[in-house]
């Protein structure tokens, strides 16, 4: 995948409401606006990166993006799990994401306890590959600098709103 690594930033939506309640795993989602926009060559499946909530820290995430098979869903998504607990939710919040490396297609489960431990085995391989020494350098990018910075001081190639993607690399 020569798109990675790729940057996307968006407001955080309200998705499905199944990854806290059903799965206990929240997850923050991107709007279509970001999802349309997804470069030819990042297939479905789950990846790995990192990301930060508005003006936060940087934190290592796993992505996943599709049509979440077990649940046979119609619209295609970008579910992001920040692996940081929050003390609350964060919708209208804008998330930045670099999505680093790609672990697995997007498979169908037998059962939601089989889908919820792949999804923490997903989460312990992401936490693994995020430490080393090329992917480690990301999370200090300044992609996410420049999310706390005003939209006046983006470069001219950056987009600061919600509806809009970018990879500035």
């Amino acid at each position: 995948m020569k798109s990675l690594p790729y940057f996307c930033r968006g407001e955080v939506i309200r998705g499905f409401g199944r990854g806290s309640k059903e799965l206990g795993i929240p997850t923050a989602n991107f709007p279509d606006s970001v999802v349309d926009h997804l470069p030819a060559d990042i297939s479905t499946g789950i990846y790995y990166g990192w990301a930060c909530v508005g003006n936060g820290d940087v934190y290592k995430m796993v992505m996943s993006i599709g049509w979440n098979p077990y649940y046979k869903n119609t619209k295609k998504s970008m579910e992001t799990h920040v692996i940081h607990t929050f003390k609350e939710d964060f919708y209208g919040e804008i998330l930045s994401v670099v999505m680093v490396g790609y672990i697995r297609p997007e498979r169908s489960y037998d059962s939601l306890e089989a889908l919820i431990t792949a999804i923490n085995n997903d989460i312990e391989e992401a936490k693994s590959k995020l430490e080393l020494p090329e992917h480690l350098k990301l999370r200090d990018d300044n992609f996410f600098t420049s999310a706390r910075s005003s939209p006046s001081a983006l470069p001219p190639n950056t987009a600061s709103t919600s509806q809009t993607i970018m990879n500035g690399h």
